[in-house]
């Protein structure tokens, strides 16, 4: 299936120089996809709100002519669509917005003008990304392997020995195991936190951290043990990094 990338940007000329720096890196990185091109925020909302899906977002910021902004934009694709799982990545002439950019959980934030090494870089961190995310987790079932999508997985719960699966969408699977195993044989390096010997959460449904608590997309909110405090914030802010938001 092909990468569905959407560009988002009312400079024409910003928004031609970036389609063809990314049709040169995917072609080279041999990804099929498609890219869509919007001129303004609303548009992109219009698209979205007839169902359309992205993996990847290219937006910009400030739109000269727009109600609203990019910032307004990515939290209406994160809170109304509920995209929880498509990467956005933001742009603009100024870095003054990047602490706006938080509750987004954006995937980079690039500063124009924009060149080769710079879209590189961000597509080449998606790519990596992509393809962990998109693994399977596995788990047994008596005698039975099972399989669901990894970025599927809203959070982890333990009750006695059981873990439960909190999916995207609301479905549930139960299984037999321990958190601590599940983690650091599956999940450390996909970007899950593990905050409580009862939960262990990804990190693409958080929208808020608090020093004892963090909250999910779902609205769901989840304790920190005092214990994991410490890690976890380190943990959080290390992917907030790695994603250019910080």
């Amino acid at each position: 299936m092909p990468l569905q990338v959407a560009i988002c940007d009312d400079e024409k000329k910003i928004c031609s120089e970036l389609e063809a720096l990314l049709r040169k890196i995917l072609v080279a990185s041999n990804v099929k996809h498609e890219i869509d091109v919007f001129f303004s925020g609303e548009n992109l909302c219009r698209k979205m709100e007839s169902q359309a899906h992205y993996d990847l977002i290219f937006l910009d910021i400030e739109f000269a002519k727009a109600e609203i902004n990019g910032v307004e934009v990515g939290k209406r694709i994160r809170d109304t669509y509920e995209s929880h799982t498509v990467s956005i990545v933001y742009i603009s002439w100024e870095e003054k917005y990047s602490m706006q950019l938080f509750k987004v959980r954006p995937l980079d934030f690039l500063i124009k003008p924009l060149d080769y090494e710079q879209v590189d870089q961000v597509v080449q961190t998606y790519l990596r990304l992509f393809r962990m995310e998109t693994d399977d987790f596995v788990y047994r079932v008596r005698l039975e392997l099972h399989r669901v999508k990894i970025k599927d997985i809203v959070f982890l719960e333990s009750i006695n020995r059981k873990l439960i699966l909190h999916l995207a969408g609301g479905t549930k699977k139960v299984f037999y195991g321990t958190l601590k195993d599940v983690f650091s044989e599956q999940l450390q390096n996909a970007n899950f936190l593990h905050t409580h010997v009862s939960y262990i959460v990804n990190y693409n449904y958080v929208t808020a951290l608090t020093r004892n608590s963090v909250v999910l997309s779902t609205g769901k909110e989840l304790p920190i043990s005092r214990q994991k405090k410490d890690e976890v914030e380190e943990a959080y802010f290390a992917i907030m990094e790695r994603r250019g938001v910080m």
